[in-house]
């Protein structure tokens, strides 16, 4: 299926908003300025990085030794796209000058064939692609393509975007479906989206034709990355065997077209899928898009946690067996859901279904964020649905499920990836095309578009209420969809769609979750949307074994959790009544200030001191408080919970 809008570039947005205004300041203030500390090795107490340095080795300005995960060029990778998107969103020269001078660095370590990747050029230049599966030289290049794009597209300066070229050049020259060439496959997806940013970047089209190779060649031959180790005679990770190893892992175990369930590594995945979405956009392949539609039903009604979280098995970062989400042991890496957001907005571009829309939404005001503490200065990789003091981060089997936020890791793909994703949210708002305006998020902004610029004034999350100000640049008339959340129903007699003061009848004009307004628009119009924000109830499927007998609570976008600071000791005693009468009170203090919390009267279950009694517990009334669940371990080490089991 073709695209049938085009994505907006993140400089025609400026947000504006109550809610991720303060999250972006954050993010550039705090943030970004930290990460270049750490990347530069300015901050003790935190996990050495060394990846600037790694560079100054490889380009001859620096002596020294390697430093770090082989994929540590990526983190800076990763970095630099997030300042790119912060400069769109807060001008800053001495930043800006700053990255140049990096990028100088990184053209200087670039090798003469184009070759770019600092742990071969200084550690191991004799083994340069020949351990596609451990050793990630093309994820390390396919970040750093998507940073110099970003930097491309922001500041117009071109140097990084032509040192990327003439190393993508460098890769279509060894792999291929040629004879001559290798035909090997990333062991982590990454390289097939930057190959598909390059391309739109610079309008070849041999990158786009790189990606759809990579993709396409992805387990055509199962057996591809065993023989690569036999041939190679080395590993990077551990003892060299002979073993074949498991290539569900990185979805390499048949051909992307045969793949009807999301297995393997998450963040490989989700990856891929988004790749493959955007190549089967611009190919108008159908086939490929079908594949992306099977996967991504799996993903989104058997694999994903209510917060959107995704990977329910610690061992391989990975998707569990349908249904398989337990709370406490849950993986969710921060990185899968920021992944899914990407997915879905490419998805979106090919089919304006508000199920995407919706997903999208999931992921920002739950699981993307929660991997950040509110002062933005701490990270979680893993974000769990329960947390028990004692238990998670310490006993075998949870100890990757921290009840605290560290300050960094030796492996921190997380943090930059979600520098890069709150930098760049105002690309996620909008699509356009010839004859509609579609908005996908209600956050507030003012969008340069290519028929009107539109002012977002919204008091979303907290409240259903977003006014669009339109001021067209034609005078022939086009269509504005407006994304109309799932949990909203039109029929409802509280819902109201007006254009300048003028109720429209919304259920006429819904379809597939967008509410489609066609008018000629006169500068100053005026839509508005107006809905009702109630706390909800949400049950999971009877498959999913954890949460058999326990709902969640849900309240807009953002899905609630319980801790013990709240709520005292024992959290797991507490039931959410039947006949759930909850308020919505803003918080006034502390580090929770500004957000909705909810708060009712519920129960709690005392029994017996006994470890077992044949006596049953009774029924105490309890005051109860649930606060969005990505502001959670923000007050200290407790007990935390998304699903409380309901009265019986």
């Amino acid at each position: 299926m073709k695209k049938t809008a085009k994505e907006v570039n993140v400089s025609q947005v400026k947000v504006a908003d109550g809610f991720w205004s303060g999250m972006q300041e954050k993010v550039i203030d705090v943030v970004i300025p930290f990460q270049e500390k750490v990347l530069n090795d300015e901050v003790p107490g935190v996990a050495k990085s060394h990846a600037i340095e790694n560079f100054r080795i490889a380009a001859g300005l620096s002596q020294g030794e390697f430093y770090g995960m082989v994929f540590q060029d990526s983190d800076l990778a990763k970095w630099l796209e997030g300042v790119a998107y912060s400069l769109s969103v807060k001008p800053d020269p001495a930043l800006e000058k700053r990255t140049d001078d990096i990028i100088d660095i990184i053209e200087k370590a670039q090798q003469p064939d184009g070759y770019l990747n600092t742990y071969f050029t200084i550690k191991e230049p004799e083994h340069r692609w020949q351990n596609l599966h451990e050793c990630h030289e093309l994820y390390c290049a396919g970040h750093m393509m998507e940073a110099a794009v970003a930097y491309f597209d922001v500041t117009g300066k071109d140097k990084l975007l032509h040192v990327m070229e003439r190393m993508a050049d460098h890769i279509i020259d060894r792999f291929g479906p040629e004879e001559d060439k290798e035909h090997g496959i990333p062991g982590h997806q990454e390289v097939e989206i930057g190959l598909m940013k390059l391309y739109r970047a610079t309008g070849k089209e041999k990158y786009r034709d790189m990606a759809k190779y990579f993709l396409e060649e992805r387990g055509k031959n199962p057996d591809y990355f065993h023989q690569e180790k036999l041939k190679r005679g080395w590993q990077h990770w551990g003892q060299y065997s002979i073993e074949a190893m498991d290539v569900t892992y990185n979805q390499a175990h048949e051909p992307i077209y045969d793949q009807k369930e999301a297995v393997g590594h998450a963040v490989r995945a989700l990856y891929m899928y988004t790749a493959m979405a955007d190549v089967a956009g611009a190919d108008g392949d159908e086939r490929m898009y079908q594949a992306c539609r099977t996967l991504w039903d799996n993903v989104v009604n058997k694999k994903m946690y209510i917060t959107g979280a995704l990977g329910g098995n610690p061992e391989g970062e990975a998707f569990s067996n349908n249904y398989e989400l337990p709370n406490d042991m849950a993986y969710a890496e921060t990185c899968a859901s920021i992944a899914m957001v990407f997915f879905a907005h490419r998805m979106l571009e090919m089919e304006m279904d508000g199920a995407y829309a919706d997903i999208m939404e999931k992921e920002l005001y739950n699981s993307t964020i929660s991997g950040m503490q509110l002062d933005g200065k701490k990270y979680f990789y893993v974000n769990p649905l329960e947390c028990e003091p004692g238990v998670s981060g310490k006993l075998f089997g949870y100890q990757h499920s921290l009840p605290v936020r560290p300050g960094w890791y030796a492996c921190a793909c997380c943090p930059p990836n979600l520098v890069r994703l709150v930098t760049s949210l105002g690309q996620y708002c909008w699509s356009e095309n010839e004859s509609t305006i579609y908005s996908h998020l209600m956050i507030g902004q003012r969008a340069q578009l290519e028929k009107a610029d539109v002012t977002v004034e919204t008091s979303y999350p907290w409240e259903g209420r977003t006014r669009y100000t339109v001021a067209p640049k034609t005078e022939e008339a086009f269509t504005f969809a407006i994304h109309i959340p799932y949990y909203v129903k039109p029929e409802d007699r509280r819902v109201f769609l007006t254009v300048n003061g003028e109720k429209l009848d919304m259920q006429k004009l819904v379809k597939k979750g967008y509410a489609y307004i066609t008018r000629r628009w006169e500068d100053g119009d005026v839509v508005e949307v107006e809905f009702p924000m109630e706390v909800r109830k949400a049950y999971a499927n009877q498959h999913v074994r954890e949460d058999a007998g326990c709902v969640a609570l849900l309240r807009g976008p953002v899905v609630y959790c319980f801790e013990g600071v709240d709520n005292g000791e024992l959290i797991q005693s507490l039931r959410i009544p039947k006949e759930l009468k909850a308020e919505a009170v803003t918080c006034e203090e502390g580090v929770l200030k500004g957000n909705v919390l909810l708060k009712f009267e519920g129960l709690r279950m005392v029994g017996s001191d006994e470890l077992y009694s044949e006596e049953p517990p009774v029924k105490e009334k309890a005051q109860m408080t649930a606060i969005p669940y990505y502001a959670w371990a923000n007050r200290g080490e407790n007990q935390m919970r998304v699903w409380m089991q309901e009265e019986v």
